[in-house]
C-alpha cells in the first residue's frame, strides 16, 4: 500500500502536519478503523467476514439491534430495490431475500446516521449530514447505473456507493481532534484530496471487503482509467460520482462526462443521460427511505 508523504502539508501549517502524521502513523499500523463507528456495524462486518457464515448467525447479529432489523426488513420489501414479490415480515427470510451485501450495506447505512449522533461530533455534524447525503446519492446511483448500463450485481454497486468516500468519512472523524484545520479550507481539501483513497483502502481491507468493491472506492475518480471488456464496478463507481456531481445541472451532464472513460465504455450518449438521470430522480428518493436516510 502506498502511504503519502506526511512532509508534504509542513509548509501549510503545523497543525496539517501534525495531523498527516497521525494519518501516516494509523496506515503503518494496520487495522484501521472509522473512530467512535457503532459496535453493530462491527459486529455485522465480523460475522459476515466469516466465508462459513450462515444465514442465522447473521439474523443473530442483526436481531440484536431492533432498528437494524427493521431497516433490513424494509430493504427487503421495497421496489426501489426491485423486491416486489410478497411483503415479509420475518428477519430471517428478509436476510435471504436481499443477501449478505445489502445486509452490509443495511449497516453501513445504519452505522453513518448513528455518527452524526456521537457527542465528540456534535460540531461536525453539517459535515457529516453533507458526506452522509453525497454518500447516499452515489449509492443510489450507482445502483441505477450498475442495473440499467453493465453486468455488474446492483447490490454490490450500491455498496460499493455507500463506502466511496469512506476514507473522508475517516479523515473527517479524525479530524475532530484538530478543529483549526478546518478554518483552512485550502490546507484541509489538500489533505483529503492526498489520503483519503489510500486510507479508503487500508479501512475496507481491515472489513474483509471484496477485492472488486476496494478497488472501485480506491480508484473510481481516475476518469482517464483505461482496461479491456465490460464496464466493471470502478466504472459504475466513476459514473455515478460524476451524476452525482453534475445531475442538478441536466444540460451541462454530458459535457462534463466527456473524457470520462467509464461514461465512454456504456455509450452514455445525450439520450442515455437523460434517461438514466429520469430513472434515478425517481429512485433516489426511494432507495435513500429504504436505507433510512
Amino acid at each position: 500500500m502506498s502511504i503519502p508523504d506526511a512532509r508534504q502539508p509542513a509548509e501549510t501549517n503545523d497543525e496539517a502536519f501534525a495531523f498527516v502524521s497521525e494519518l501516516a502513523g494509523d496506515l503503518s499500523k494496520g487495522n484501521v478503523e472509522l473512530p467512535s463507528f457503532p459496535d453493530i456495524a462491527m459486529r455485522v462486518r465480523k460475522v459476515l467476514s466469516n466465508d462459513d457464515v450462515t444465514t442465522a448467525d447473521v439474523v443473530r447479529v442483526v436481531g440484536s439491534e431492533p432498528a437494524l432489523a427493521a431497516r433490513i426488513l424494509a430493504m427487503a420489501n421495497s421496489a426501489a430495490l426491485g423486491r416486489t414479490d410478497n411483503a415479509i415480515a420475518e428477519l430471517r427470510s428478509a436476510v435471504t431475500r436481499i443477501g449478505f451485501n445489502l445486509v452490509r450495506s443495511a449497516a453501513i447505512a445504519f452505522a453513518m446516521a448513528q455518527l452524526r449522533r456521537v457527542e465528540a461530533f456534535k460540531d461536525f455534524r453539517e459535515p457529516l449530514a453533507a458526506h452522509w447525503e453525497r454518500s447516499a446519492t452515489v449509492a443510489a446511483f450507482s445502483y441505477v447505473v450498475a442495473r440499467r448500463h453493465t453486468g455488474v450485481n446492483p447490490d454490490t454497486a450500491l455498496l460499493a456507493g455507500l463506502l466511496h468516500g469512506v476514507g473522508k468519512l475517516y479523515i473527517l472523524a479524525r479530524g475532530a481532534k484538530h478543529p483549526r484545520l478546518f478554518a483552512d479550507h485550502a490546507a484541509y481539501h489538500a489533505i483529503e484530496l492526498d489520503w483519503h483513497a489510500s486510507i479508503a483502502r487500508a479501512v475496507l481491507e481491515n472489513w474483509g471487503l471484496s477485492e472488486d468493491v476496494i478497488a472501485a472506492v480506491h480508484d473510481h475518480e481516475e476518469q482517464s482509467r483505461e482496461h479491456d471488456g465490460v464496464p466493471d464496478l470502478t466504472d459504475v463507481l466513476c459514473v455515478a460520482a460524476a451524476l452525482t456531481t453534475f445531475h442538478a445541472w441536466p444540460d451541462t451532464l454530458e459535457l462534463n462526462l466527456q473524457g470520462n472513460k467509464a461514461s465512454e465504455r456504456m455509450r452514455l450518449d445525450r439520450k442515455a443521460i437523460d434517461a438514466l438521470v429520469a430513472e434515478a430522480d425517481r429512485e433516489v428518493a426511494l432507495i435513500k427511505q429504504t436505507l433510512g436516510m
